[in-house]
């Protein structure tokens, strides 16, 4: 049956009642489909496996002290008080059943759809490189963070009792990735490590802690200008991070990081920023994936075979006039969601879904105190202070919640000032105390 005759079929079998939308995945794309139906005549669900939405371009800070966890999280249930057609359930969508239009979460339970949006985001991707899943850390969630700021700083802890771990390269931090996560990771490695730990640990070779930025390719932020990659470049190695370009990681070891080219770098913190994949529900959904196992979509971003599933963000393989996938940011998250919320409208009201088109607003990234490169839709370029006071007012605009912004705010403030990083604290270790 043509997929238009059985969308106007299905359309006719909602008269009478609510659609029921089921959302999966609060990040910036679900929240933002979710917020664009708030006037909608539908019943939206939002099933997510934690209870938080995370600001994720602010990770880095969190694993770096500047922010606590809850400075850039946001609770789901939150975001919806004043939304009386959505609801939260907290789990992790296992089975896609489109022949019921129903989806399984794990404690069993199958809940029912009439449209289903799949935004369920992206996880790390280690590209089959050894060891990358045992010994690296990576930085998806609050909950990653928060792990390398306390690997970090049980390093330090350690080799401030052994001094002699020094030798080994226990203070060493190697970054993996020169995207803008790696970038503004290690800009805030280093000055967290020049500027508190030179402070608190006085007894320590603190000249002596390596951080390194790996990148495979030929420069750092390959998707900005040549000219910003350069500038960036120039701002880390002033800041004293060690760049290792042009060089594929080889093998992650507990106590190395060994490069392509026989460069063996010792060190027991490792960031995998180097790429990331799409979440495994795109295996549970049965459609076809590309390379990156994204699920590929239509010109209105549903699944082809299944006008009633969309899928957005980062676990879309959106069309684009080149033929590549758009890219894996927040804006075209956020886009589609909105885009999708409309086209569910459409579809309840019988008209057809319009093609979806990104508008692109540029792209930026900070590497640390009065320093950031920013690329406008327009071609036109920001750096140093100026692109460091955009950056700065753009993040905080975006973050969900008055409480969010005030205390991102009074923190930035404060570590501006007094050059201090008020949550260095280790409240869980990653390996048990041995005492």
């Amino acid at each position: 049956m043509d997929e238009s005759v059985a969308a106007g079929l299905f359309t006719m079998s909602l008269i009478g009642r609510r659609p029921k939308v089921v959302i999966v995945g609060a990040g910036f794309g679900g929240l933002a489909a979710a917020k664009e139906m708030a006037d909608l005549d539908v019943d939206v669900l939002m099933i997510d496996a934690r209870n938080h939405h995370t600001f994720q371009p602010l990770l880095y800070q969190i694993a770096t002290a500047g922010l606590d966890a809850d400075d850039v999280c946001y609770p789901i249930r939150g975001v919806f008080h004043r939304q009386g057609n959505a609801r939260v359930r907290l789990g992790r969508v296992k089975a896609i059943h489109k022949e019921t239009k129903t989806v399984t979460v794990d404690d069993g339970t199958a809940i029912p759809y009439d449209f289903l949006v799949l935004a369920a985001g992206a996880v790390t991707a280690d590209f089959g490189v050894p060891g990358v899943g045992e010994h690296a850390l990576g930085l998806k969630s609050a909950t990653d963070a928060l792990t390398i700021r306390t690997k970090v700083l049980e390093s330090f802890e350690a080799a401030d009792a052994d001094p002699a771990l020094v030798d080994d390269g226990v203070l060493n931090i190697v970054i993996v990735g020169g995207g803008p996560t790696g970038v503004e990771l290690a800009g805030g490695m280093s000055e967290l490590v020049d500027r508190v730990l030179r402070r608190d640990y006085p007894g320590l070779e603190i000249d002596r802690a390596r951080i390194v930025l790996i990148e495979g390719a030929d420069r750092l932020l390959g998707s900005f200008a040549s000219k910003l990659s350069k500038r960036a470049e120039k701002r880390l190695v002033k800041m004293g991070v060690e760049l290792k370009l042009g060089v594929a990681v080889a093998e992650v070891t507990a106590a190395s990081v060994r490069l392509d080219d026989g460069t063996d770098i010792p060190t027991s913190t490792v960031v995998w920023a180097a790429g990331v994949k799409a979440n495994e529900i795109g295996t549970a959904l049965g459609g076809e994936l590309d390379r990156g196992g994204r699920i590929l979509v239509g010109k209105d971003l549903s699944v082809p075979g299944n006008p009633d599933v969309w899928v957005i963000g980062d676990l879309a393989s959106s069309p684009t006039g080149d033929g590549r996938p758009l890219p894996q940011v927040a804006p075209v998250a956020v886009q589609g969601g909105e885009f999708v919320a409309k086209a569910i409208a459409a579809r309840i009201e019988g008209r057809e879904s319009e093609e979806f088109r990104y508008r692109d607003k540029g792209s930026m990234a900070t590497i640390g105190r009065n320093a950031a490169v920013v690329e406008l839709p327009n071609g036109r370029t920001l750096s140093g202070w100026p692109g460091w006071i955009t950056w700065l007012g753009l993040h905080l605009v975006l973050l969900i919640g008055f409480r969010n912004r005030a205390n991102v705010l009074v923190n930035w403030a404060w570590n501006y000032w007094t050059y201090d990083r008020g949550s260095r604290l280790i409240l869980a270790h990653t390996q048990p105390p041995t005492d």
